[in-house]
Formats: structure tokens, sequence, C-alpha cells
């Protein structure tokens, strides 16, 4: 038992070091705090807001998924650990015997659940890293005297039903079911106007929307590098692609650079999809063996740097020279976004973007003879107005989502967002077949300011004539080879 003891505590020795060796660019913990009171300042007088950590996600049998915390969770503690619940209230409480106006409810500390799994902050660790005051550990939360029936609003997002039941005591699973028994909770009651209780799932959205769509200074540095990272995935990438290469390589080169900068995770799942398979929006197999002599390549990827994402896309040629009609479409695709870029200004109607890009992307295809005239597009959906060939919108936010909360009105200072144009033409379309199989999107990340719309993506080439300037220069990866498997 001393060996077993002594081993436990060289272990919780190292995982201690290892904390301290973490980066010193994460989101200070002054932003989490100022970001609670944010929110707290928009809550309804006599209100309280609960949120819990995202659930562990089951990979296969006794497997699971990479841990990655719910982005609201993160944005209001910078804590990174599952089986965690927060409560915010309005006005300070009072209870057994204690004043506060926030608590934090986190995993137990377990020696030997810690040997396998990892450091866990524990209640102390908690206080010390996180800079909470109120901090318990989570099978503290069933008996905690707190009686929310006193609330004029309890602010929660509605449950998914998506979360298992572990056998550590406090998981998610039980803190979801304690904290139902505690507000008396009936999801059919949700759907009742007006409710017959005090439970609100609307509300928290709307203000953790209005708050993540304007991003802070402290925000912008960790997203200047995820686009940054992204960005010189890209162009590295095209001084490696040549014919031959599968779309599973062309990934794996893209997410070497971002694991080289430290990127934890990618924003999304990749799509590198090689001709038909580029006109896939989203795309994610990557697997085609052999990408052909001729075709074109669609990479949409973005590096996630603690917690915030990219979102970088670039068609390119794999021989490195666009045919005549590759190289018709990507011009028309660059002149619509351009155009976008061009006309970002704080003020304007988010949907003017999509209105620019769709009106040089549809007058571009008659030029080109696709359409016979702009009265003759075919529309795939009347909601939207979206023809065949640009089938989606062409802007979001980006953050700690790749498609990142916001309200999508106007712009302001501070969003930072995507201008994302495209034009695809899968085989067997009506267009002549020499249009066949070209795909084609370009994806900038924008940041507005008050002069207009800074392109953090710059580095990577956008041009035609520039991205084959490119991919004439040599490469790190040149000389990368692994012997052939037997």
């Amino acid at each position: 038992m001393k060996s077993l003891a002594l081993t436990l505590t060289l272990c919780l020795s190292l995982f201690s070091l290892l904390l301290q060796a973490q980066p010193d660019d994460y989101l200070p913990m002054d932003f989490h705090a100022e970001r609670r009171q944010a929110l707290r300042d928009k809550m309804p007088d006599n209100s309280v807001a609960v949120f819990f950590s995202n659930p562990i996600r089951n990979r296969a049998n006794d497997v699971d998924y990479i841990y990655h915390q719910d982005p609201n969770f993160m944005y209001l503690t910078g804590h990174r650990e599952p089986h965690s619940v927060l409560l915010i209230f309005k006005e300070e409480q009072k209870v057994e015997g204690k004043r506060f106006d926030e608590i934090l409810f986190v995993r137990s500390k377990n020696a030997l659940a810690e040997l396998y799994d990892g450091y866990r902050l524990g209640k102390d660790g908690a206080k010390d890293k996180l800079k909470m005051e109120v901090v318990f550990e989570t099978p503290r939360f069933e008996s905690f005297n707190l009686d929310f029936s006193k609330f004029d609003k309890v602010l929660f997002y509605d449950f998914m039903n998506d979360v298992r039941q572990t056998e550590e005591e406090g998981d998610l699973y039980d803190l979801i079911a304690q904290f139902k028994d505690k507000v008396n909770y009936n999801q059919n009651d949700l759907n009742i106007e007006p409710q017959s209780n005090n439970l609100d799932v609307v509300l928290l959205d709307l203000y953790m929307t209005e708050l993540r769509e304007i991003k802070t200074e402290a925000e912008l540095d960790l997203l200047r590098k995820a686009v940054s990272i992204s960005a010189i995935g890209q162009v590295e990438v095209m001084k490696a692609m040549k014919p031959g290469m599968s779309e599973t390589e062309v990934q794996g080169m893209h997410e070497f650079i971002f694991k080289k900068y430290q990127a934890e995770y990618e924003g999304y799942p990749s799509i590198v999809g090689a001709g038909h398979n580029g006109c896939v929006l989203h795309y994610i197999d990557n697997y085609k063996p052999a990408i052909e002599d001729g075709e074109l390549i669609l990479m949409d990827l973005g590096a996630e740097y603690h917690g915030y994402t990219a979102d970088v896309t670039r068609t390119i040629p794999v021989n490195g020279k666009f045919t005549e009609e590759q190289k018709l479409i990507y011009d028309l695709v660059y002149e619509a976004q351009q155009a976008a870029a061009d006309s970002c200004q704080i003020g304007l109607p988010f949907s003017t973007l999509y209105d620019i890009t769709a009106k040089i992307v549809n007058e571009g295809l008659v030029e080109l003879g696709i359409y016979k005239s702009t009265k003759e597009i075919d529309i795939i959906n009347p909601d939207t107005g979206r023809n065949r060939y640009y089938p989606h919108g062409c802007c979001h936010h980006i953050g700690l989502d790749v498609h990142d909360k916001g309200i999508y009105d106007r712009l302001e200072k501070n969003m930072v967002i995507t201008i994302e144009p495209g034009i695809y033409i899968p085989e067997g379309s009506p267009a002549a077949k020499k249009w066949w199989n070209i795909p084609v999107r370009i994806e900038d990340d924008y940041l507005v300011t008050e002069d207009g719309c800074e392109n953090l993506s710059i580095r990577a080439p956008r041009q035609s004539e520039e991205i084959e300037k490119m991919m004439a220069e040599p490469s790190m990866f040149t000389d990368y080879t692994l012997p052939d498997l037997d």
C-alpha cells in the first residue's frame, strides 16, 4: 500500500509540473470574471442562470472522444474539465451562512482516477486557478440548500437527453437529474405560454448571443493566432501539392501545421475534396486515394487555438495551373468575395453581403453562358433565393464555435465574420460538360473595424495568379518520405 501511495504522490506531483508548463496565452481569469458580470448585468431581477459543462462523448466501447468543453462554459469560467455546473445570480445570495453571487461545482479529486485520466483541479485548484471564491465538489450539489422556487426566472439551456450515466459520484448525469428535481422540471411545461413555473430556456441564449458576437481584445488575440495558423497551413500545402496525393494526406499536412503551432483541435471536421468531391459542401470523407492531374482541390479547414477557431478555404489546381474554365470560375468567385469585403462597414445589414456576392456570381454565370439570363437561374431554395451553383450563404460569425453565436442583424465593430462565396458545378449538371467537376470556394476571416474589414487570413494567397506562383515554390514536405508498406 505504501508503494501505491508513493506512486500516486509522484504522479500528482508530475501533473502539477505539467500544469505549470501550460501555455501562458490562455484567456486571463479576469476576462471570464468580466464576462460573468456582463451576463449578470443583462439578467432580469431576481434570477439565476445555470450552465452545465459538455458531456463526455463515447466513441466506441470503453473509448471516448477527446473532451471538448461547452463554449459558453469555457467563455464564463475558463474551466476545461467535464462534470461541472455553474450558477450565476443577479443579486447576492445568502445560503448556509455565506454570501455570494456565483457558485461553481467541479468534479472531486481522485488520485487513482487522475493516474489514469489526468489531473483534476478539484475545489481548491478551481479556487486558485479559476479565481472563483465559492467552489464545491459536485457530490455536494444534491444537498446544497438553494430554493430555486424563490427566483422569478431560472435561466438555462434545455436538455438534449444525451448524457450517459457513469460510476462517478456527482457526474453530469447526476447533476442534471438533481437540478431537474430541484426546479420541478417538466419539459412539457416549457412549451406553455405563459409558463406555469419560473423556468426559462429562451432568454439565456439571447444574452449569450449578444455577448459572444462582439469580441474583446483578448479574444481577438486568440482568433488572430488561430487564423494565422490556418493560413500558414494553406500556404504550405499549396507548395507541397501534386497529383497522386490522397485527400487524407492533404488533410494530414494541414493538421500537422496546426499541431506544430500547438493548436489543440480542428475547429470542425476538415473538408478536403478533389474534383467532384469538392462539390459536396460538407464533404468530410477525405479519402480519395489519388488526386488526379487537372483537378481542383477544395480545402476548408480551421485550427482551433485555445478554444477559438478559424475557418479558411482555398481552392487550388492540383498540378499548379488552372485550366481556362477553372480560372474563369475561380476569378468570378474571387471578384464576388472582394466586392463583399470592400463593402464591409459598421452598420451594414448582414444580408447585404450575400446579396453583393449573389449578384456578381449570377451575372457572371450568365456571361459565361452557364445560364441564358438571370431570369432563368434555377432557384433551389425559394426561401433564400439561392441557386443550383451557389447554394449557400456567404457569411457567418466565428469564435468559440465555427458558426459562432450572433444575431446576424448589422455589422458591428469587433465582430469576426467569414466571407465565403462559392460556385460548384458537379458532374451531370445542366451546364456544358467543360464546366463539370469545378468546385470553387474562397473563404477568409474578417475583423470588422472602424475603417471597414481587416482580412485576418490574408497571408494565404487568394488571387489565381498568386496561387500559381506560390505553388511553384519549394515545400517543407518535399523530402518527407516514408517506407512502403509490405
